[in-house]
């Protein structure tokens, strides 16, 4: 209530788990409330702000990744969001948005003169957050997504799983549902912090081929399907508490709801899980038109 203006100048990935756009709503909801300006500094959305893909978050499935009806990579930059959270969501604040100058909607970061400059300690690459909106999803199970390593997001796995096995399921997984752009070998690596650290993990590593042909959330799919199929009885969706929430649990407040993990556990191929959201994604893509800048 004592600032006269806040500046919000925080580069966001453009996945609705990233929490940097949560944050800007928050901080717009008091400011509403203390009547204080906010004046968003927009940047690129770094994975471009044309692709669209995923779920919309459902009624009792909102926490820190998934605060506001977003689709999972949501194609908006900082500044769209806000306009998207005060005109959609009805968050009455004194918002200013200072557009970006020179940004089409369909580059990437690296298509622009802007250097990537990490955003958080395990984002170090663009190509990690071209595949965060699906391989995040893996924070929601007892399996290492890589993290405690310098491929974070890349690599996946743990202790007991059979590397050569779950490749192959992965490989044959994303042929089944038309993920491309991606392709899968047999690794084996060391956390130094985090889930398993310092302890041996197998499973596979992600190579990005094409990322304009890449679905990341349905490349995320089709990992957790391939180590559901893979699992020697100690895989285990995360139950304890996860971005300040305890319940429900991390699987389902980063899906939005509950229809992945027990459409998966059903043995519902990804392609299909996907298929089913098309309705209420092309519903969401119609609302945010109205809010986009670019």
């Amino acid at each position: 209530a004592d600032l006269d203006v806040l500046l919000f100048d925080i580069q966001d990935i453009g996945a609705r788990y990233y929490t940097y756009q949560a944050t800007l709503g928050f901080i717009m909801e008091v400011a509403a409330q203390t009547g204080t300006r906010v004046i968003v500094l927009d940047r690129p959305n770094p994975i471009d702000g044309v692709s669209v893909e995923g779920n919309v978050v459902q009624p009792g499935f909102e926490s820190f990744v998934s605060a506001y009806p977003l689709a999972v990579r949501h194609g908006m930059t900082m500044g769209e969001l806000g306009r998207f959270f005060r005109d959609d969501q009805g968050i009455a604040c004194d918002l200013e948005v200072v557009r970006c100058e020179g940004w089409h909607r369909d580059q990437w970061l690296d298509q622009t003169d802007l250097p990537w400059v990490f955003p958080s300690p395990n984002m170090p690459t663009l190509e990690c957050a071209g595949i965060y909106p699906g391989m995040c999803l893996i924070e929601g199970t007892n399996i290492s997504e890589g993290r405690g390593t310098t491929r974070p997001f890349h690599l996946v796995g743990a202790p007991w799983i059979d590397r050569d096995r779950l490749a192959d399921l992965c490989t044959k997984g994303g042929v089944e549902s038309g993920l491309q752009g991606v392709a899968f070998r047999p690794a084996s690596f060391e956390p130094r912090f985090q889930k398993h650290a310092a302890k041996p993990c197998h499973g596979v590593e992600i190579f990005v081929n094409d990322r304009n042909a890449m679905d990341p959330f349905l490349l995320g799919l089709v990992v957790l399907e391939g180590l559901l199929r893979e699992d020697q009885g100690q895989f285990a969706w995360r139950t304890e508490t996860y971005e300040f929430v305890d319940e429900p649990i991390a699987i389902d407040l980063l899906c939005g709801s509950s229809e992945a993990r027990v459409a998966l556990e059903s043995r519902v191929r990804p392609a299909e899980l996907i298929d089913g959201w098309r309705v209420q994604l092309d519903e969401w893509i119609e609302r945010r038109e109205a809010h986009l800048i670019y």
